[in-house]
């Protein structure tokens, strides 16, 4: 007698062909397809380059020379290479000879005590000015400033009045102050040139300036100005180099291989004239 089970087992094995899985019930609803969005003509689409410039940049490779610099970065850069290039004239060239940057702070220092007044000084000085003429009193003496300003300084300098002028290294265009250090040198006006012209017109609040002038000084100060007096005609207005040395002449490191290779050469050549000679 065959049993329940193997029947059913027997049933099953001969019909699975005919028998399916009732389907999976789930939550998920079953989303379209979305259409493909029309490319936009105003961002098209860049695929990523991985070449110089592109997307993604080389561990460990300086690419500064492959960047696009702006127009003012590449002309300061350009205009170096020019004056080291080309041959510079002394009366050009002595605005690269500045004062160290100890004696530019010893110069600084002693000038910051005798910056011009401000606009709102100089508004409140005249105010009580008019007050203490109103009440019969005498007005207060003003004290000692330093004048800025290229009309200014050159008629001191003309009238012999300027104590010391610090001239500024990198006025642009040069040819503005390119004449006050001969002027200065015919009148015996002592003169220095200094770094730079942000930071003289920082002392007399302004943005720049090109050039500025010491008249006089306190009692308490008079011998640190003459100390900077005998320094600057050291320096400048009796250095006969400032006014016979010319500048630039500096060729590059290709061309300088190129004259060197080219000196070797014909220093072989001589050698086997003079081989040839007999004068070896």
């Amino acid at each position: 007698v065959e049993c329940s089970t193997c029947s059913t087992h027997n049933f099953f094995s001969n019909n699975r062909k005919y028998l399916t899985m009732a389907p999976k019930k789930t939550s998920k609803q079953t989303t379209k397809p979305k259409a493909a969005k029309a490319a936009d003509p105003l961002y098209p689409s860049r695929p990523r380059t991985t070449g110089i410039g592109g997307a993604i940049r080389p561990q460990g490779r300086d690419l500064s020379r492959f960047v696009k610099w702006p127009k003012y970065i590449r002309i300061q850069r350009q205009r170096a290479v020019l004056y080291q290039r080309l041959k510079v004239p002394p009366s050009i060239n002595q605005f690269t000879k500045v004062i160290s940057k100890n004696e530019a702070m010893t110069v600084f220092t002693l000038l910051n005590k005798y910056r011009p007044e401000t606009k709102e000084a100089k508004k409140q000085r005249i105010a009580e000015t008019a007050a203490d003429a109103s009440q019969g009193k005498k007005s207060k003496k003003t004290a000692d400033v330093i004048t800025y300003g290229l009309k200014e300084v050159t008629s001191l300098i003309e009238e012999k009045k300027a104590g010391l002028v610090l001239i500024a290294c990198d006025v642009d265009p040069i040819e503005l102050v390119m004449w006050m250090p001969a002027l200065c040198r015919k009148m015996d006006v002592p003169f220095m040139i200094v770094k730079d012209k942000a930071r003289l017109g920082a002392l007399v609040h302004t943005k720049t300036a090109a050039c500025v002038a010491v008249t006089s000084v306190s009692a308490a100060d008079a011998g640190q100005l003459q100390i900077l007096k005998d320094l600057a005609l050291e320096k400048f207005n009796n250095n006969a180099d400032l006014v016979r040395k010319w500048g630039g002449g500096i060729m590059g490191l290709k061309t300088m291989a190129k004259l060197e290779k080219r000196a070797k050469a014909m220093a072989v050549e001589e050698a086997k004239k003079l081989k040839s000679l007999g004068r070896a």
